[in-house]
């Protein structure tokens, strides 16, 4: 645990305290910002205060004293539900406002962590409850230099896994060969793996309609031909297989032949002008040194599209933060599924992805952006024109 960069976070944000609390391992999140292990479950509830200043203070069951053995400060044993609220007074006393792992209107589900009776439990006691949503993002969205070096390297690798995935497309279509979308996912698998590459799942590989639903994934049991004349979407993620490697997650669109329909043609321009749009917003606010929310780049995304008439098929949010995890837990480019009122902070990386998904056919374009000091760069190949396969 980082208690001094914590505490100053904690005064940053005219917070008095941060309050972590779980039972069960509820909140993963409590668990990487202390540096506490999760081998253990509790069946009783722990606390721990990080005031903004001085020393923490915890508080765990009287039969589960170890919840909480390797962070600093007095910790307070309780068992009845009269000494656990005394106790909270006393983690709480003299603070005015707190932060847990809990969103207004679960407006950010990531960090929403807390259940409410627990968050009307500390109120209370007499104090404020506040999101810890731009804490989170401080210490589990931010990357190291090491960190961003692998993301560079993980996207050169992918680039020409994709790169290779695409070729075969164009080999077998060309030639009359049969090909299934799940050949074409096997064969990027296999590439990650050759290339000491790893991913959760995916890739999704999907043709013609198959291309519209966005978290479509072939499997062997339920795979569609892709055959001459096909529109093809590939979206890939994965990221070096070392500790504290962080993904790169991309999203590219072709067309099996050299004339694609108009109605294509129009459909890719629309996407990815949207998608250079977010980029233009990003990187002008950057720049200037203004101050960015992840729901105004989505606006100006959707702004783009909506403007061009296909706003009704850009059914999810314009992008998602970037981590270890391929979905991260910093700001999302969002004012659809949620309104992410989180800051675009240096040192961190998300994805701009609109689509635009027809009954017969859907386009996304995908890149990843990643947000230093006074710049903010794409980090990857930029699907410029269609590819013709």
């Amino acid at each position: 645990m980082d208690l001094e960069n914590i505490q100053r976070e904690i005064r940053n944000q005219k917070l008095d305290g941060w309050l972590f609390f779980d039972h069960h391992l509820r909140d993963p999140l409590a668990y990487r910002v202390l540096g506490l292990p999760t081998s253990t479950v509790p069946t009783r509830r722990w606390y721990y205060m990080i005031p903004a200043q001085g020393e923490p203070l915890g508080m765990e069951h009287r039969i589960e004293r170890h919840m909480l053995r390797d962070l600093p400060g007095e910790r307070i044993a309780y068992s009845s539900w009269t000494e656990q609220v005394a106790a909270l007074r006393r983690l709480t006393a003299g603070m005015r406002r707190v932060a847990m792992q809990y969103s207004p209107l679960c407006a950010v589900p990531y960090v929403s962590n807390v259940d409410g009776g627990t968050v009307e439990l500390v109120r209370s006691v007499g104090v404020e409850v506040a999101s810890s949503a731009e804490l989170i993002q401080a210490f589990e969205a931010r990357w190291s230099e090491a960190a961003l070096e692998t993301h560079l390297e993980a996207g050169r690798r992918v680039d020409r896994v994709r790169a290779g995935a695409f070729a075969l497309i164009h080999e077998r279509t060309r030639n009359g060969a049969p090909l299934q979308e799940v050949e074409v996912k096997n064969f990027v698998r296999e590439g990650f793996a050759k290339a000491g590459l790893v991913t959760d799942h995916g890739p999704i590989v999907g043709a013609n309609a198959n291309a519209s639903n966005p978290h479509y994934e072939p499997t062997e049991a339920a795979s569609a031909p892709i055959r001459p004349g096909d529109w093809v979407l590939l979206d890939m993620w994965a990221k070096l297989d070392k500790p504290g490697a962080v993904y790169y997650d991309i999203t590219w669109t072709a067309f099996c032949g050299d004339q694609p329909t108009d109605e294509m043609r129009n459909v890719f321009a629309v996407v990815t002008g949207a998608r250079d749009a977010g980029i233009h917003r990003v990187k002008s606010a950057i720049a200037a040194g203004d101050t960015l929310y992840g729901y105004q780049v989505d606006d100006a995304v959707r702004g783009f599209i909506d403007s061009r008439g296909y706003a009704s098929f850009f059914t999810h949010r314009t992008g998602h933060s970037i981590g270890q995890e391929v979905h991260g837990n910093g700001a999302n480019m969002d004012n659809l599924e949620t309104h992410d009122e989180r800051r675009v902070t240096p040192w961190t990386c998300f994805s701009i992805e609109p689509g635009v998904y027809l009954p017969e056919f859907g386009v996304r374009s995908e890149i990843n952006m990643f947000v230093g000091e006074k710049e903010a760069i794409v980090t990857g190949e930029i699907q410029r024109e269609m590819a013709l396969l």
